[in-house]
């Protein structure tokens, strides 16, 4: 192929280079993703729904401990929208120390539905949708030298995954959504001052499910250990709306520009996954009274199956009774 034509096909297809275009919804949508990102048709896909069957309770599992996390304010940090998301950059000295490898920090970003629709989360539990949210993310840096080189490998990634409800607001945040009207429109970036990166998560960081699965966004490598925590944290509507409808998933010179909301993929199926918790409570619970409901089950059907065949024989009975009655008549 000559080079006249090559510099043709690049010039034609840039997104041959820089990846092909996406969406949650529309002919890019999450159905369409497989077509060009296979991983995303394939097994350990992530989100899944916490169902209460997929459940195991493991004492081994210690609480998540997180270094660093309290950051300068002298320090900055680059909040961007890409046009799916809006992201925060980390550094890498941030760090969770309580898993087999050190996994350094990345970036952090959210997942919600709309000013009208409150349900945005990716992951649920038992079919409870959560209002939004939040991924942290981390790569190996133990084997990897950055989240790029470790976003395709088995071991690559840990994320932590915070639920948000509204509720009463939440300072944290708003050293956060007070700038996002500076990144309205995709490919946006600005500089923040750092903050404390620890108030954005739980008050509990020992409470949590863990299972293996995938990034939610294209190309969905299966890479990712996930860790999400049990308990919520809170945002206040007027925060969340700050979030929700200030933010666009088109280029500034873009007519008419695409609002940047329900950004967050369906559940996919478990593939026999377990999912492992640190948790008792509500666990057993649950199990008990699935198991006396499957007891009430039983006997019912064994009532069921009695009364049926008690009906049977009384109309066997009967039959045989007026059969008896008929010959007797015919003697007589």
């Amino acid at each position: 192929m000559s080079l006249k034509i090559i510099l043709i096909i690049l010039i034609a297809c840039p997104l041959a280079l820089t990846g092909r275009k996406w969406t949650y919804n529309g002919l890019d949508g999450e159905h369409d993703w497989p077509t060009n990102y296979p991983f995303c048709g394939g097994a350990f896909q992530s989100p899944i729904d916490f169902q209460t069957h997929l459940l195991r309770y493991d004492p081994n599992l210690p609480p998540i401990q997180v270094q660093n996390y309290n950051l300068s304010t002298s320090e900055q940090l680059t909040l961007g929208n890409n046009g799916h998301s809006v992201q925060l950059s980390l550094p890498s000295h941030m760090y969770i120390s309580s898993l087999p490898h050190r996994y350094s920090a990345a970036q952090l970003h959210f997942h919600w539905g709309s000013s009208n629709l409150l349900t945005g989360s990716e992951h649920t539990v038992n079919g409870k949708q959560f209002a939004g949210e939040m991924h942290v993310v981390h790569f190996n840096s133990d084997k990897y030298p950055n989240v790029s080189m470790a976003v395709d490998k088995h071991d690559g990634l840990a994320v932590l995954g915070v639920f948000i409800e509204i509720g009463e607001a939440n300072p944290a945040f708003d050293k956060l959504f007070r700038f996002i009207s500076g990144v309205k429109y995709r490919d946006q970036k600005i500089q923040v001052p750092a903050f404390n990166i620890r108030a954005l998560l739980p008050d509990r960081l020992d409470q949590y499910y863990r299972y293996d699965g995938s990034l939610t966004t294209p190309p969905c490598y299966p890479s990712v250990l996930w860790t999400v925590f049990r308990k919520p944290v809170t945002i206040s509507r007027k925060q969340f709306l700050a979030l929700a409808t200030a933010l666009y998933a088109s280029f500034a010179q873009d007519s008419p520009s695409m609002p940047l909301h329900e950004n967050y993929r369906k559940s996919q199926l478990p593939d026999n996954r377990v999912v492992l918790v640190s948790f008792r409570e509500g666990i057993i619970a649950s199990i008990t009274a699935a198991s006396m409901l499957g007891l009430l089950m039983i006997i019912t059907l064994v009532w069921c199956i009695l009364r049926k065949r008690s009906y049977t024989e009384e109309q066997e009975e009967k039959n045989n009774g007026c059969k008896l009655s008929e010959k007797e008549e015919h003697i007589s």
